[in-house]
């Protein structure tokens, strides 16, 4: 990544004369989570034109914004390929860096940030919110968090690790509903719990033009995983594209071989392509970039259970969730039931074009109905109201009282020990000189090279031998 300053900003909101800049970090650990963590705090730190217009008071767009984007050192890791591809977040790019969990935990304790937005698995926001907690901050920041798409699976897991966040954000009324069960139901505190909706919703809605006729695959990184479904769909879209030749059909793919997105590709579409019998059609395509300007195209969106479905649905764009490799909790379209989208590839093929069930999509937060304005109104509120007062000290759900056979663990692959200090030796003094500085950072990234060729190439192979 390149280098950038600690201050790394985007003003969100027109400047106030006098008032102090709202100082938002954002630390993300993959593309996807990095596009909704900045986001987020976007919508976070900004009216909505419905309260501009009515003059309702916000508590916090009325302060200039600064956004800092931090992303942490791993696997999934974005390269300026896939940030750049994110599209618009307010945080240029190239003034985005790599942290450690130790290095963020003394950023936030040395840059004095209001809101911190924790855009990242399960493990790594608890282990982020022990090391606030740790930090003992006279004045700390609120804590932010919560998924990047559909909840279809390990729902206990993840949201209790993510308990301790003053913000636990539920995408939908559906969602917000299944939080506060889950957390009532251990006796955790759910007030955290507050429903808002996917940040990234938006585009113009679907309007049909003469002579265009597009179909857009949007494929998933693990979803699904073995190498006969992934053939299997790859396969049904070419044959798509051999029946109606005037049909542009588009495999949307999120990321190029070799890189890791949110999950593990350990067989992209792209090698699968090139195995296909009698090549690829004219009519179809490969397409990387930014799924709203995809969508911007398309007029029937397919997948398998990608959030994609809920960008299209937002924009009434006809959109068909498959049953060809049955409906399982393992693929994530059981999300999909009672939604009236779920189909086969024989029924697309004939001409079908799935209908949204009105009361379903209600629950969804896509917002077709217009009122994705006023999503984030209550999040924003809850913010402004935590920063206005005294915060309380973080209170996660796990603890060495409550989980000491799994708490530790989770902390010490952050470097943390149980009391969410870093662990001896995690902590590196501050090096000053531009050559250290300049060698420092030639190693680090040699090594995160080599890291990222272990775990994205190597590991995979070894995986696949050891399955024959």
């Amino acid at each position: 990544m390149p280098p950038s300053t600690d201050d790394a900003a985007a003003p969100a909101a027109t400047p106030a004369a006098g008032r102090a800049a709202l100082r938002i970090a954002v630390l993300a650990d993959s593309d996807t989570r990095w596009k909704w963590g900045a986001l987020t705090a976007r919508r976070l730190s900004t009216a909505p034109e419905t309260a501009q217009e009515t003059g309702v008071e916000t508590g916090v767009a009325e302060r200039p914004v600064e956004i800092s984007g931090l992303l942490l050192r791993g696997r999934a890791t974005p390269t300026p390929r896939q940030l750049a591809e994110v599209g618009e977040v307010g945080v240029e790019a190239g003034r985005v860096r790599e942290v450690t969990a130790v290095e963020f935990l003394h950023t936030v304790r040395d840059e004095a940030y209001d809101v911190v937005v924790l855009a990242l698995v399960g493990g790594a926001v608890q282990a982020m919110i022990h090391g606030l907690a740790a930090l003992d901050l006279p004045r700390r920041p609120v804590v932010v968090t919560g998924y990047v798409g559909v909840v279809y699976e390990k729902l206990a897991d993840g949201l209790l690790l993510r308990h301790g966040a003053d913000v636990v954000l539920a995408n939908s009324r559906h969602d917000a509903a299944r939080f506060h069960a889950v957390y009532e139901g251990v006796g955790a505190d759910a007030s955290s719990v507050t429903e808002a909706a996917l940040p990234f919703l938006g585009g113009e809605p679907h309007r049909a033009q003469e002579g265009r006729d597009t179909v857009v695959f949007a494929a998933q990184p693990s979803v699904p995983a073995s190498r006969a479904d992934r053939t299997y769909l790859l396969r049904r879209l070419v044959e798509h594209a051999r029946l109606h030749p005037g049909r542009e059909v588009l495999l949307k793919l999120r990321s190029k071989p070799g890189e890791h997105t949110t999950h593990i590709e350990e067989l992209p579409y792209q090698r699968l392509a090139e195995r296909i019998p009698g090549g690829l059609p004219p009519n179809f395509r490969l397409v990387y970039g930014h799924m709203g300007e995809v969508l911007d195209r398309t007029d029937l969106l397919v997948t398998v259970s990608s959030t994609a479905a809920l960008e299209s649905l937002h924009r009434r764009i006809p959109t068909a969730i498959l049953s060809d490799l049955g409906v399982r909790e393992a693929l994530g379209n059981h999300h999909f039931i009672g939604s009236g989208l779920i189909t086969s590839w024989d029924h697309l093929d004939g001409g079908l074009r799935p209908e949204p069930d009105e009361e379903w999509l209600a629950g969804q937060g896509v917002a077709a109905d217009g009122t994705y304005g006023a999503a984030y109104d209550t999040a924003r509120a809850r913010v402004a109201a935590l920063l206005a007062g005294p915060l309380p000290r973080l209170a996660p759900y796990y603890t060495p009282a409550t989980a000491p056979g799994y708490l530790p663990g989770i902390l010490a692959r952050y470097h943390l020990g149980p009391d969410g200090h870093p662990l001896p030796g995690a902590v590196t003094p501050r090096e000053t000189g531009r050559v250290r500085g300049a060698v420092r950072e030639t190693v680090r990234n040699a090594a995160r090279g080599a890291y990222r060729h272990g775990v994205q190439r190597v590991a995979p192979v070894i995986r696949r031998m050891g399955e024959l």
